[in-house]
């Protein structure tokens, strides 16, 4: 593993290039922000005249229009939702790419999968925070930074890697460490990490959990703080200390009850769901799909949302968060 820190980064090289940030989501007004404050020369491309638009000028960031940023940058930093990168690259960044200039992500998606194809004679790089743009800018602001990665697809000029880590070092990540990697590893392992442990299966364990307590007879309310209000303070505890850390801390009822009985839950047939996810996002079928998804405007998908929002757990979540003072009413 090689991990670069503040030491092992020159921020000289990046010091005179104008980095062009497209889109001003979660990732691009924290990365944005930062980078600024370190003294770079940023701006941001977006769609003129956009709730964005309005909320980067507000910020104090220099803003324009994807096409003047493009033209004006030395790195195009691309920080818009995946579905969406191939179709603006395309028509409002790749006809003012030069020679020598610097693609850059936070996330390998459209450069793995061929998606986005720039010229042979410009940078293909990486710099991808391991939390959100809202952690990327508050760890920032108390002197320190998030982990994340850095990755060359292609170093068309020579420093490649030092402009990315000059990036990475402005946006706070060096101070926590920065790990090497590649784009095939970063995509593959993030969408896996989503799919199989994060998001489907964390949710997926979460309601499996709510509806054998619901469907036993216990009271909803019940049920949704022992299998999903506490998770927090579980995860918490793993982020800060380990599973050792948090099996110190819990119960010995818990801690052998936990030890004894999460291979009945998470056993190798979910082991191999969790195989067949990954097979499905290395050979393609998961890009497919979601490609496929995007012709339909989500068709589908809008319908797994509303499917999802109108889960019992869901409405007893809300009213029990709003009662405790932990959501606000819309």
């Amino acid at each position: 593993m090689k991990m670069y820190y503040e030491a092992d980064v020159n921020a000289d090289v990046i010091a005179d290039k104008t980095i062009a940030v497209i889109g001003y989501g979660s990732q691009g007004r924290g990365q944005s922000l930062n980078m600024a404050d370190s003294g770079l020369n940023v701006i941001v491309g977006l769609r003129e005249g956009g709730a964005s638009w309005k909320k980067a000028q507000e910020d104090g960031l220099n803003v324009a229009t994807i096409e003047e940023a493009a033209k004006q940058a030395d790195i195009i930093h691309i920080l818009l939702p995946d579905e969406i990168q191939e179709k603006i690259y395309n028509e409002q960044i790749a006809p003012y790419v030069e020679s020598g200039n610097t693609i850059s992500f936070s996330h390998g998606y459209n450069i793995h999968f061929g998606l986005i194809q720039p010229p042979e004679d410009v940078n293909i790089t990486m710099i991808a925070p391991k939390g959100p743009g809202s952690r990327v800018r508050t760890t920032y602001l108390e002197g320190f930074g998030i982990p994340g990665l850095v990755a060359i697809e292609r170093d068309a000029t020579g420093d490649a890697l030092q402009l990315a880590l000059g990036m990475a070092k402005a946006a706070g990540l060096t101070k926590a460490g920065v790990i090497e990697t590649t784009f095939l590893e970063e995509t593959e392992t993030d969408l896996f990490g989503e799919q199989a442990v994060l998001c489907g299966g964390l949710t997926g364990l979460i309601k499996a959990g709510f509806e054998t307590l619901v469907e036993a007879g216990y009271q909803p309310e019940i049920a949704y703080f022992e299998t999903c209000h506490e998770v927090k303070l579980i995860v918490d505890d793993i982020y800060e200390n380990g599973f050792g850390g948090m099996w110190k801390d819990v119960s010995n009822t818990a801690e052998y009850g936990g030890l004894t009985r999460r291979d009945y839950i998470i056993g190798e047939e979910a082991k191999a769901g969790m195989k067949k996810a990954l097979k499905e996002i290395q050979d393609g079928t998961f890009k497919q799909q979601f490609a496929d998804e995007n012709k339909t405007d989500g068709a589908n998908f809008n319908e797994m949302r509303a499917a999802e929002d109108a889960e019992t757990i869901e409405e007893v979540g809300t009213r029990l968060r709003k009662a405790c003072g932990l959501q606000k009413d819309d």
